[in-house]
């Protein structure tokens, strides 16, 4: 399954783990995941086992940050590879998105 979804034993965070490639084919899990849990949830991001991201994927953020209140939104992301987190800095995504 490329995106699994578990909460911390108090509730009140969610992970979000993707696993291989963050791109299109995920669109629909990844926000169903996202829009079933309170707004005011903390997120983390698991890109731990995440190979690969698009241009969707990065769009797919974004649309999850405005959904949960933009600049307001806990969205944390968690065990991205160099790569992934040299793309996050060239498209200046890494101003948007805490890393932890």
């Amino acid at each position: 399954m490329p995106l699994t979804k578990t909460k911390s034993p108090d509730s009140k965070a969610v992970t979000l783990s993707i696993d291989g490639m963050f791109d299109l084919s995920i669109q629909q899990d990844f926000r169903k995941a996202y829009e079933s849990e309170e707004k005011t949830t903390h997120f983390i991001i698991d890109m731990g086992k995440t190979e690969y991201m698009d241009s969707a994927a990065f769009g797919m953020l974004l649309v999850f940050r405005d959904y949960l209140g933009g600049d307001k939104a806990s969205v944390v992301i968690r065990n991205a590879s160099a790569d992934i987190k040299n793309s996050f800095e060239i498209l200046q995504f890494d101003r948007m998105f805490n890393f932890g």
